[in-house]
């Protein structure tokens, strides 16, 4: 792996800093008491003989984590499917911008997909806020993971923005390594997948260009996840009855490290991967009239309707858009003993969630929105025209 030092303060390790790393983390007796826990099936002694002698990257996670995922998606999921493999190319890197539903799952399935075929693994954009040690740090930057500095002062959001841009571009353009990151800071709770526009913002201030060929730099496709079950949905929908009943209200590092764990070991049922079209076929013929609002909102639009399109759904889905706003339109989706295992369902959901003064019609409808809000967005991008006259404009 390239190493360029400019980026020290966020890159993934690489070169001879592997076998410095590995020696560190065994020194700190947190990690075996993490691994001992959390994974009680793995033996200590063999692990770090395994781990070790290990040199790069690239046999850490084909030799570690392939078989340690590949065992929890397993245990915790009924299925595992990935498609649209034909739309990529095993020697063009791309930037895969994903919607995302679980702090550390979705980029990890979408790797363990790629080695399962035989393509090389992502790098992955994480936030600072689930650095919750140093330890934890080191982990995730050996597992090809890149920092992204939230919380910043007003001041430093664009050098920190422009840094990270940068860093994505070097790594997509020089070291020629495909990039994983979210379409938006933080999970869309209410499952209301939406590409920030300061996003695309943000990607587009690392290349030399105008900002339509920087984005056309990065190759970017769009990957849409659809878990059957989220097991997050009721810490989900905790919070937001938290941030109604206070608008002050912040998540504390602890709520992250729940929300990690809860993710990472909760049933998931089926779990649908599907990587889409590249969206550079879409971005050859810009409108020089649009301004940078226009265009960042264009290649959102289409990031997003691509998304929408390649969902998968379950009668879960299909149960909760009725409920909502559907009256029976998809009642031929589902059986009356489909709702009874909803209903059962939610019920054991909203037993968990631990707060005073719990507005059950309101956590309800939360819960119902997360799985109805993907069946909504895609029969919108069906039957509607999504990107508005902003992509008329490119394409004709």
């Amino acid at each position: 792996m390239e190493v360029n030092h400019e980026f020290d303060d966020i890159r993934p390790y690489g070169g001879n800093e592997v076998t410095l790393v590995i020696q560190r983390l065994f020194r700190n007796p947190r990690l075996r008491e993490y691994m001992i826990r959390f994974f009680p099936e793995i033996e200590w002694e063999s692990f770090k003989s395994r781990l070790l002698p290990l040199k790069n990257i690239d046999d850490i996670q084909f030799k570690i984590v392939r078989p340690i995922i590949a065992a929890l998606v397993e245990k915790n999921s009924t299925s595992l499917t990935g498609a649209g493999f034909e739309n990529i190319s095993e020697n063009t890197p791309h930037l895969y911008i994903s919607n995302h539903r679980d702090i550390i799952l979705d980029a990890t399935v979408l790797n363990l997909l790629l080695m399962n075929k035989g393509f090389i693994t992502t790098e992955i954009a994480i936030g600072d806020n689930l650095m919750l040690s140093p330890w934890i740090e080191d982990i995730v930057r050996l597992n090809k993971s890149f920092i992204v500095k939230r919380g910043v002062s007003g001041r430093r959001i664009l050098e920190i923005s422009r840094h990270l841009s940068q860093y994505i571009h070097f790594a997509v353009k020089s070291k020629k390594e495909s990039v994983w990151i979210a379409q938006r800071e933080g999970r869309a709770k209410d499952s209301d997948d939406r590409t920030q526009d300061s996003l695309l913002k943000m990607l587009a201030m690392g290349g030399d260009k105008d900002f339509l060929e920087n984005i056309r730099e990065l190759n970017i496709t769009p990957v849409s996840l659809s878990y059957e079950y989220d097991p997050c949905d009721f810490l989900k929908a905790k919070e937001f009855q938290q941030r109604r009943d206070n608008p002050e209200f912040k998540k504390s590092r602890l709520d992250d490290l729940v929300n990690m764990q809860t993710g990472l070991f909760g049933f998931k049922g089926d779990i649908y991967l599907k990587i889409g079209n590249p969206i550079n076929c879409r971005l050859q013929k810009p409108d020089r009239s649009l301004n940078r609002n226009e265009l960042a909102a264009l290649v959102a639009g289409l990031i997003d309707n691509e998304i929408f399109l390649n969902y998968r759904f379950y009668p879960i889905n299909y149960i909760a858009y009725d409920r909502l706003w559907g009256d029976g339109f998809f009642k031929e989706k589902y059986t009356s003993e489909d709702e009874k295992v909803f209903d059962a369902y939610l019920q054991k959901q909203l037993e968990k969630i631990d707060l005073p003064d719990k507005d059950i019609p309101f956590l309800t409808g939360k819960m119902l929105e997360m799985y109805a809000h993907p069946v909504k967005n895609q029969l919108y991008s069906r039957y509607c025209e999504p990107e508005g006259e902003a992509i008329r404009r490119i394409d004709n």
